[in-house]
């Protein structure tokens, strides 16, 4: 027997359990069971459930015969969905019976606030219930229900969403408003008018498809400088792909490395050196630095104090005795050459080619440049140390306490935290100062940035970290200056994908759903009109640590390279489905040189002789 199920009551009582139930909802005429397959009768028909998490089994059960069973798994935690037709501005009723510790239930595209809710634990059946009002374009939903990492499994019964019946899905119209932004001499963004109906879209170059994305933006890659191209895009959904969109052509421009701070290779290795210590990894000379590495960030430049600004640099210092050549009783480098053959080895090293930056900051550097006095102080040391030693550039590695939101930031594309403000401004003036060969590089850490797509600042109602998501502003104001930003994907908790999902450091998942993020954007704190845009890929590189020792996370080389093949040709993704592909990716970033060379130089190696 076929049973229609309530799947309305599960999710309503999921949200009840975290306070974000909304009003009741009233039926009317139109109002209808829109859920297929709602008890399971059918087996999985209408659900899809990842990486296999999830089977019809006959015990136990609500009522019938069969109902859900799902069972989390290592960085899975189980979810089965189903996209509904809706119709927009109109009000929703889910529910269901739900089974195991810690089952989630919600909803998510609604075009409005995505509603999600959970039970702690549920040892005999327990019903829930929301309810949700669409968006004025919204003609789907997706109504899902998971587990949680590391739990065992669950079970759910009796899905149902109650409301309005939508409208049979036709297949989109053409996308209208397509235009080409700035190209590079290797990219062309594009962006147009979204489409309702339209789940995702294709992009044409020169009649063949290149890329799919989810939103009404792209940016193509892998181009040839100084070449014209025709670029079309269609509309996608369950019913198909709409004709082809008007054709826009763009040209690319001429020679030189794409992007901000020209001369980089198309593909990177960027490395930071243990300058002012050793770090038990030993102290290794510039001039010992192998050719492997493209970018060099000498670490670190520090302040004198938190709030000083004032940033100073200088050699690790060498051991020995007591007025043996200067050494220092008790310093870690006896290795160390003089500050003369340092500046002449950095020289040497941008003869072949090679960037070498002053990174400030790290794990024990906290700079806040709190005061407009610190933000000068700031602008004024940091180039003292790149005219001293003839650098190309400069390294932001703010950690810790460095940046955080005050209370009321909560737009990070106009911030008003003076911290932020103030960083904004320093590099700013900086990069004005040294012109277009300027390098400009950040590694943040996910807290500070992918975090951000769950949780901005303190939150509309504080109570959260104010760090969470504090670069942002940082990244969006200089995205037009900014050479590369390679977030750390180590040091890491689990982080929320753009797949709802949490992801877990040290393996290809991790760095594909976190690179993904970035180079398709991604609604800050989940509001969708505040979404921060794709960077362009290539100022993108991937952070981790080159050895186990170097830092949690570390991921073996085999792994490294499936993440690259994913992002980069489409290949070796696993169970994350990206919003796109990149030949143009920069490349990798790692903590560090010295760890590199500590440990047999595997991670550099495995760069060198990877296909890209």
């Amino acid at each position: 027997m076929v049973r229609t199920r309530p799947l309305a009551v599960v999710v309503a009582a999921l949200l009840a359990a975290s306070g974000l139930v909304a009003s009741a909802h009233t039926a009317q005429a139109a109002d209808a069971e829109l859920a297929r397959n709602g008890g399971f009768e059918s087996g999985l028909d209408g659900w899809s459930c990842t990486a296999g998490s999830g089977a019809a089994v006959s015990s136990p059960v609500h009522s019938g015969t069969k109902a859900l069973q799902a069972t989390p798994a290592g960085s899975d935690n189980a979810k089965c969905s189903q996209t509904i037709t809706v119709q927009p501005n109109s009000s929703y009723t889910l529910s269901g019976w739900v089974r195991g510790s810690y089952v989630y239930l919600g909803a998510s595209g609604t075009g409005t606030s995505d509603v999600s809710t959970w039970t702690q634990s549920a040892p005999d059946w327990q019903k829930l219930t929301t309810t949700f009002s669409t968006g004025a374009t919204t003609t789907s939903v997706t109504v899902y229900t998971h587990g949680w990492y590391g739990t065992g499994a669950y079970q759910a019964d009796d899905l149902s969403l109650f409301g309005p019946g939508g409208a049979p899905v036709g297949i989109p119209a053409a996308p209208a408003g397509l235009s080409a932004g700035t190209p590079t001499s290797s990219t062309v963004p594009l962006s147009w008018s979204p489409v309702p109906g339209a789940t995702g879209y294709n992009v044409y170059r020169n009649g063949t498809e290149v890329l799919s994305v989810t939103g009404a933006s792209a940016t193509v890659t892998g181009l040839a400088a100084s070449t014209s191209y025709s670029f079309q895009v269609t509309a996608t959904n369950s019913a198909g792909e709409s004709p082809k969109s008007t054709a826009v052509t763009a040209t690319t421009a001429s020679g030189g490395g794409p992007g901000p701070g020209p001369g980089l290779p198309a593909h990177a290795l960027v490395g930071y050196l243990h300058a002012s210590f050793a770090n038990g990894s030993g102290y290794t000379r510039m001039a010992d630095v192998p050719d492997s590495w493209d970018i060099i960030n000498l670490a670190f430049g520090e302040p004198t104090s938190v709030t000083s600004g004032d940033i100073r640099f200088s050699l690790c210092p060498a051991g020995g005795p007591p007025g043996a050549g200067g050494a220092v009783p008790g310093g870690e480098c006896p290795n160390v050459e003089s500050v003369a053959d340092f500046k002449a080895a950095i020289k040497a090293k941008q003869a072949a080619g090679k960037k070498v930056l002053i990174s400030i900051g790290g794990q024990n550097g906290q700079v806040q440049l709190a005061t407009t006095a610190a933000r000068d102080t700031f602008v004024s040391s940091v180039s003292k140390i790149i005219d001293d030693y003839g650098l190309d550039g400069l390294d932001i590695d703010f950690e810790g306490h460095s940046l955080s939101l005050n209370a009321g930031d909560t737009d990070f594309r106009n911030p008003t935290t003076p911290v932020v403000v103030n960083l904004i401004s320093a590099l700013k003036t900086l990069k004005a100062r040294y012109g277009d060969d300027f390098v400009l590089t950040m590694a943040p850490e996910t807290f500070f940035v992918q975090l951000g797509h769950q949780y901005y600042g303190s939150g509309p109602f504080g109570g959260q970290d104010p760090r969470c998501g504090a670069y942002l502003p940082v990244i969006h104001a200089l995205r037009d200056d900014l050479t590369l930003l390679h977030v750390q994907h180590y040091n890491s908790g689990p982080i929320m994908g753009l797949d709802d999902q949490y992801h877990t450091m040290g393996n290809a998942d991790f760095h594909i759903s976190m690179t993904d993020m970035l180079l398709t954007g991604f609604p800050v704190a989940k509001d969708q009109s505040r979404f921060f845009p794709a960077l362009r890929p290539e100022q993108v590189a991937i952070g981790l640590p080159a050895t186990t020792t170097a830092g949690n996370g570390h991921t073996p080389p085999a792994e490294v390279d499936k993440a690259l093949d994913c992002l980069t040709k489409g290949t070796n993704c696993g169970s994350y489905q990206t919003h796109g592909r990149w030949p143009g990716l920069r490349g990798l970033m790692t903590w560090s040189i010295n760890w590199d060379r500590y440990g047999g130089g595997e991670f550099s190696r495995n760069f060198d002789e990877y296909s890209w």
